[in-house]
């Protein structure tokens, strides 16, 4: 962990390469955020109810277990380790608070062999599951500088465009931020 980021959990995602409506940036070859508007994840935490705190899920076994039961295959899925920064950037008050968690427990399996692909920025004013990425899902990506997975390269990168309003009126807040982990 990196930059003072906790462990958050795992989701499977199916990942979509660029949308059309990116074309004009023709560096992002996928969207690989920690939100299910562009590469759905799978299982939904609203169905199963064993996420944890962060509403991910604290070991790949888990979501195994789940497709097992629902007749799922996870095939053509890429599962992601995610770590959250213990911060959250409020645009109404240009102010950084720490983030709450849901009561519920964490108990996070840290994989031995991870390769980051990135930061995202989410909302999260449900203060629950994970909601939209305005890098991908409003187009931010098109004005900020992104890798090719539509993710910035840095924490600094994440917390100084939160800092500069760059995310001001693209999704209701608070903001999180995630490190996004594909696994090996």
């Amino acid at each position: 962990m990196a930059n003072g980021m906790i462990p958050a959990g795992y989701l499977y995602k199916r990942i979509v390469p660029r949308p059309a409506w990116l074309d004009g940036s023709p560096h992002i070859m996928d969207v690989r955020s920690i939100s299910a508007c562009m590469s759905p994840s799978y299982p939904e935490q609203f169905d199963h109810w064993r996420h944890n705190g962060c509403w991910l899920y604290d070991e790949p076994s888990i979501m195994h277990e789940i497709a097992h039961e629902d007749g799922v295959s996870l095939d053509g899925m890429t599962l992601f380790y995610y770590e959250i920064y213990p911060q959250k950037y409020s645009e109404a008050t240009h102010s950084w608070s720490p983030i709450e968690l849901s009561h519920r427990p964490m108990q996070v399996a840290i994989p031995p062999r991870r390769s980051l692909q990135g930061i995202d920025v989410n909302c999260a004013s449900q203060r629950n599951a994970p909601e939209c990425s305005p890098l991908s899902c409003n187009g931010l990506c098109a004005e900020l500088p992104v890798n090719e997975h539509c993710l910035f390269g840095s924490l600094d990168e994440a917390r100084s465009a939160l800092e500069q309003g760059k995310f001001d009126n693209s999704e209701p807040g608070p903001f999180r931020i995630y490190a996004v982990y594909s696994v090996d």
